[in-house]
């Protein structure tokens, strides 16, 4: 069995982030390897994740993503660590919807037979704390091992939690009551937490962190919990995804595939490059921000999501990289990109009330600006109307949606590949292709389509061959 559990919550709010980077960075202070997890499709936490553990954290979501899929990525990143931490989304049963476990916690905790340690936030609670604990018994296929309490006022106060808890569920430990610690907030920006990159949490700041974990919860009980691999559908092994180092490549392939990863292009799906490695592609990281040409030899450019309007002057300035990926598309180079690497592939951005108006890489001949209101946020499924550089037409992906952005309208001649819909509910056509490119606002996960990553390689192969 793998030492893991799942950190999880009744809402969002409670502490989830906090709580785990704690108890990671105590583990790993201890001299103890620990692999990472996420549930859900969020890039920030995961940022957070790996400046504490030193790998990289993966995302888990079974709304995106098979089960079995879900199953295997978690066998093959915890595999070789000596303890697994799963951080939760929102509350432990808040998924797609109402009556759906799907894209849920609870869903994850399921798939890899991860006990479930609930963070609650104990201000203003005593005995109603042991209450709400006990509701969230009521899924069978989950299982409750702990529960953390948070925002506790005083000893007083932990010692009548912990009797009301053992009164009401003996079974379920108390891992420990965390003092009320305002120092410890993590600042937050309009898309959420801020990344990594732009706050990358100074030593002091995880030293704090550590103690926190060390002087108030048992961190013995919670490396004395297992994941039952029996629950899970695993399917067959394979290595271990090393941890990535910016400006390397990972790894030899048949082709190389050029991946932005800078303050500006931070958010991907770790998975994704496994994927493509195994499909038989070198990853070589670039900056958009500092490089001023591409790497050398290259067969294709993957432009991920992240904040490009928080850096809209420097990219704006760094011509030689904008003309490089410029050249590149007008080749007919495979270039993947998606919401913030679709935003760098437009004529640039209008004039935001911090600075002025800023000129991008120019493929898309619309501008974009950013709003004060959230424009979208959600799961997407695409159908795939026209063949494309990651995909026949014929098939269908899942991803998500999440962004404070709008782009101008979009000439109707310029083609569209995608059909995208939530939940049934049809949102239009997008998924926009210029020769060898293709871009979209929608985070696809290509763990959600068994030939993303392979149709990718084989694009990059042909181009490769035909030059």
């Amino acid at each position: 069995m793998t030492n893991a559990f799942l950190i999880s919550a009744p809402q969002s709010g409670s502490g989830k982030t906090t709580v785990a980077l704690a108890i990671m960075a105590a583990l790993c202070r201890r001299g103890l390897s620990v692999a990472p997890f996420k549930c859900g499709p969020d890039f920030i936490d995961p940022g957070y994740h790996r400046l504490v553990t030193g790998r990289p954290s993966i995302n888990l979501d079974g709304w995106m993503c098979p089960e079995t899929f879900v199953a295997e990525t978690f066998r093959l990143h915890a595999a070789g660590a000596d303890v697994a931490v799963i951080e939760g989304a929102m509350g432990l049963f808040d998924g797609l919807g109402a009556s759906s476990s799907q894209g849920s916690s609870a869903q994850v905790a399921a798939i890899t037979g991860s006990p479930v340690v609930l963070v609650l936030n104990a201000r203003g609670m005593a005995a109603s704390a042991a209450a709400m604990v006990k509701g969230f018994e009521y899924d069978p296929r989950v299982r409750l091992a702990g529960v953390i309490f948070n925002n506790v006022g005083s000893a007083a106060h932990g010692m009548l939690l912990k009797q009301a808890l053992s009164d009401v569920l003996p079974q379920v430990a108390v891992i420990g009551c965390l003092p009320r610690d305002e120092f410890l907030a993590i600042p937050a920006r309009h898309l959420g937490l801020v990344t990594a990159e732009d706050n990358p949490l100074p030593p002091e700041y995880l030293e704090r962190l550590a103690d926190l974990a060390e002087q108030h919860l048992d961190l013995e009980a919670l490396l004395g919990l297992e994941a039952n691999p029996s629950q899970s559908p695993l399917i067959k092994g394979g290595d271990v995804f090393p941890p990535l180092h910016e400006g390397e490549g990972w790894g030899e392939g048949e082709v190389r595939i050029a991946v932005a990863r800078d303050n500006a292009f931070c958010f991907v799906y770790e998975d994704n490059l496994r994927l493509l490695r195994e499909a038989g592609a070198e990853i070589v990281a670039f900056s958009p921000l500092d490089d001023r040409e591409l790497p050398p030899d290259l067969d294709g450019i993957y432009l991920p999501g992240g904040y490009p309007e928080l850096y809209a002057e420097r990219l704006s300035t760094n011509v030689a990289m904008r003309s490089a990926i410029l050249a590149a598309v007008e080749s007919y180079m495979p270039v993947y990109a998606e919401c913030g690497g679709f935003i760098y592939l437009t004529e640039g951005m209008e004039a935001m009330e911090s600075g002025a108006s800023a000129d991008f890489v120019g493929i898309f001949p619309v501008r974009v600006r950013m709003l004060s209101k959230r424009k979208a946020l959600g799961y997407r499924q695409v159908a795939f109307e026209t063949d494309s550089v990651i995909a026949a037409a014929g098939g269908s992906a899942r991803g998500h949606e999440f962004h404070y952005s709008e782009i101008g309208e979009m000439p109707l001649q310029l083609e569209r590949c995608y059909r995208v819909t939530r939940q049934g509910l049809e949102l239009g056509r997008e998924g926009y292709r210029f020769r060898n490119c293709l871009a979209s606002y929608i985070h696809l996960h290509f763990g959600s389509h068994a030939g993303i990553a392979e149709s990718f390689v084989a694009a990059c192969r042909r181009a490769y061959h035909e030059t």
